[in-house]
């Protein structure tokens, strides 16, 4: 049979293109660090390791270098010989190639005997990240250096396995991960400190108000909630993952501008169905940080988090004793009253702030009632003063409090806060109209309720602050890539 000459040479065309832009191997020039040190690579082949140099010390026969791609904490050690080391200094990136070897020494299980290396940039003794340590105010102001840092680095690997862990929960239990968006026509707190959106386009008159791109007022959003209960209506199970944006005027170690929130809304569960999740959300993350990062933890545990009267480290311990445990479940009225007793008992001032019958829980308040009264435990604080709580929460039948909780963990505070949204139309609206709200403005939101309203609520993860339990820093300054606070934008 004859082949036409075009259909073969069309045939032979698309081969050599299919060959030329397709691969089935890795398109990666060397493994990480992290895997040549964790699998079971054999030793003495050859390899290629490309990274940036944490520590030089020359010798006069050989000299070791430090090398770190940022995919693990301790890095790997490479020998060679005093002719190629001369020029690297501590933070020049380069190419090694030579021969994996076990190592003789009691820090790493492998080492890297090179045969050629390779200077792909260059660093001179200016690097402000030398081998020592540093505070981390010091880190914070050369922050886009910051993740070349064992700290850094690794904060960014735990922060990127909580937010798989997160996210793995989910997936198992069928909810649908949404995109909120970002801009939004609503407060959803109500609190008022919300970042407003002007449009850069000037005006000709300067006396003229500006331009409101949107032909109305618009905020970044400050939750993404009120969204994602659109979505909950429909879907039953949704979360969200995204930042979030709140202009406090605020200095303390537990306030950010932006910052990154996980929310929740299930639908067809009560109060206690929505405490079960949360905890067990939370103790899926723990579990999966620890199975991933074990190096990292270990990192954190000895070097960042507190330690007891004798300096044994507490993080590790802490962590485990939350997933072991259940977390305790009171009422608002229990923690007053577990407040009230302490006060009675104490022979001087316990508290700076009161704690009556309606007053709010303050920083205080949260941390005796984990350290103390709960002996270092995670403690859920349900059904508070209907007061104190924005209009979406639900109204308990008979009383004058809403079906919600705060999530109070130990050393942090508040680290969740949740409740059932109220799905009745009537009450919500009259909720809405004494909190002075525009209802034309929530007319959706109302029509959520109006068409087959469902049981629902929802909870709001504060990711920063979760870091702040993973790793037992203390500021939220330090857990997150690029922070940003009341007069700082820097980057």
């Amino acid at each position: 049979m004859n082949v036409h000459p075009l259909r073969s040479c069309t045939r032979s065309l698309f081969t050599n293109f299919n060959r030329r832009f397709y691969t089935t191997e890795s398109p990666f020039s060397s493994p990480t660090i992290r895997s040549l040190l964790l699998t079971n690579k054999k030793t003495d082949t050859s390899v290629t390791v490309h990274g940036w140099v944490r520590s030089v010390r020359k010798q006069k026969q050989i000299s070791f270098v430090n090398i770190n791609d940022g995919s693990c904490v301790k890095g790997l050690q490479a020998i060679l010989n005093p002719e190629q080391a001369e020029k690297l200094n501590t933070g020049t990136c380069v190419e090694l190639k030579g021969t994996l070897v076990n190592s003789p020494g009691k820090e790493q299980g492998k080492e890297l005997q090179v045969n050629s290396i390779n200077v792909l940039g260059e660093c001179d003794g200016t690097f402000p990240m030398q081998k020592k340590r540093h505070s981390f105010e010091y880190l914070r102001t050369i922050n886009h250096l910051r993740a070349r840092g064992n700290a850094g680095g690794a904060l960014l690997r735990v922060r990127h396995a909580a937010r798989q862990g997160l996210q793995d929960y989910f997936a198992k239990n069928e909810f649908t991960q949404i995109d909120t968006p970002i801009l939004t026509s609503h407060d959803c707190e109500g609190g008022g400190e919300v970042f407003k959106i002007q449009s850069g386009k000037k005006n000709h008159s300067p006396s003229s108000k500006p331009e409101e791109f949107f032909h109305q007022s618009t905020y970044l959003t400050v939750s993404g909630q009120l969204h994602a209960e659109m979505f909950a209506s429909a879907l039953s199970r949704v979360y969200t993952f995204g930042p979030v944006f709140r202009a406090e005027e605020s200095l303390t170690s537990r306030h950010l501008a932006e910052f990154w929130m996980l929310e929740a809304e299930i639908a067809f569960i009560d109060l206690n169905n929505l405490l079960d999740i949360t905890e067990q959300s939370i103790k899926h993350t723990i579990r999966h940080v620890l199975d991933t990062c074990p190096e990292e933890m270990e990192f954190f545990n000895q070097f960042v988090g507190k330690k007891d009267h004798e300096k044994n480290p507490l993080l590790l311990k802490r962590l485990q004793k939350t997933m072991d445990q259940g977390f305790i479940r009171m009422t608002y009225d229990d923690a007053i009253q577990m407040l009230q007793q302490a006060e009675q008992k104490s022979l001087k001032k316990l508290f700076q702030f009161p704690t009556t019958y309606g007053s709010s829980l303050q920083s205080e308040h949260e941390r005796y009632l984990t350290s103390e009264a709960c002996q270092d435990q995670p403690v859920f604080v349900t059904n508070y003063p209907s007061h104190q709580k924005p209009f979406y929460m639900r109204e308990n039948d008979q009383e004058s409090t809403v079906a919600c909780f705060d999530l109070l963990v130990p050393g942090i505070g508040e680290l969740v806060g949740g409740s059932m949204r109220e799905e009745r139309e009537k009450v919500l609206e009259n909720k809405m109209k004494l909190a002075g709200m525009d209802i034309e403005e929530y007319d959706w939101y109302l029509e959520l309720r109006k068409y087959g309203s469902a049981p629902h609520g929802g909870y709001g993860i504060g990711f920063e602050r979760l870091m702040l339990m993973l790793t037992g820093f203390e500021n939220v300054r330090e857990v997150v890539p690029v922070p940003r606070w009341v007069g700082h934008c820097k980057y």
